[in-house]
């Protein structure tokens, strides 16, 4: 029987701060999602942003495979961190976000202003932001995991990932 501690810990106030900052900075993220084809596992790479409350969002076109694997199963991943421009890439922060893919509605009333606030952070999606396959998907929290370096990864929950 292995009794080694578990070396995941609980979030604490830095590694909720450097959860938020690796959110509210990123401008894209890696999806993981199921493809609705054959069921395999898929990734993606996609834009991403907050929503006016901070929960993460995408912009996703239905060309795109992610959307029909997120429609016909909306539980998925995501991944944000950049490596630095030195030293090994896997010393960096980076946060993986267990979620659930709720999409908006067309004729949803939040969406006018989810349409504002994301063109003010994505302005070149001006050019099919409005196309009619476009849809915006929030990508609702339900987990997560923070490798804030060296011997430094945490547990969050979604209420760790809120502003």
């Amino acid at each position: 029987m292995d009794r080694r501690p578990d070396p995941v810990q609980p979030a604490d106030a830095e590694a909720r701060a450097l959860a938020l900052s690796l959110m509210a900075g990123a401008g894209h993220a890696a999806l993981a999602y199921t493809d609705a084809g054959d069921g395999a596992p898929a990734i993606s790479r996609i834009a991403f942003g907050l929503d006016p409350a901070g929960v993460p969002v995408t912009l996703i076109s239905a060309l795109a495979p992610h959307q029909a694997g997120l429609k016909a199963s909306p539980a998925c991943a995501v991944m944000l961190g950049e490596p630095g421009a030195k030293g090994d890439p896997l010393t960096h922060p980076r946060l993986m976000i267990r979620a659930e893919a709720q999409f908006v509605a067309p004729d949803d009333p939040a969406r006018p202003a989810l349409r504002d606030h994301w063109l003010h952070h994505h302005p070149k999606s001006k050019l099919y932001i409005d196309f009619p396959d476009f849809a915006f998907v929030r990508l609702v929290p339900r987990s997560a995991l923070l490798n804030g370096g060296f011997a430094r990864a945490f547990r969050l929950s979604p209420e760790d990932l809120r502003a």
